[in-house]
């Protein structure tokens, strides 16, 4: 893999029922707070990335996008389950499956959210453990070979 995150320390920690990454982040707020900042870091530094993105004018990701989001980093991250609630199993290949994920794709969206989490402070073992969560499911999303 191409792209490098910083792993923010040594701590070690591993997801239980009751101590998400969703809870070490501080709740649904802070967590789309951190996809705010994704899609606000993608649109100023990756602009082949939010081209592939709905968007509201140029440049600009769609509200929609944003909060739709928002509500599925709240559910992968062990919040509240309204995401799957109001649109079913995330299903991500399928769902992405119109758009050709490049591995110059999963790398830009790599670095969007390695900024975003560096704006909103996010470091420790729940950096560590989100760095290889976030890289393994990028890469999982790549369809096109290169």
């Amino acid at each position: 893999m191409s792209v490098q995150l910083r792993t923010g320390s040594s701590d070690s920690y591993a997801p239980t029922p009751d101590d998400t990454p969703w809870h070490r982040l501080g709740g649904s707020d802070a967590v789309k707070a951190l996809a705010e900042a994704f899609y606000d870091d993608m649109e100023a530094h990756e602009p082949e990335l939010t081209a592939v993105h709905h968007q509201d004018a140029p440049g600009k990701v769609s509200r929609r996008s944003r909060d739709r989001f928002g509500l599925f980093l709240v559910f992968w991250l062990g919040g509240p389950q309204d995401y799957v609630e109001q649109n079913g199993h995330p299903r991500l290949r399928m769902r992405h499956g119109h758009v050709k994920v490049t591995i110059a794709q999963r790398d830009a969206w790599l670095r969007s959210m390695g900024r975003a989490m560096d704006a909103k402070n996010i470091s420790g073992g729940v950096r560590s453990y989100l760095n290889t969560r976030f890289a393994e499911v990028a890469d999982f999303m790549r369809n096109v070979q290169e």
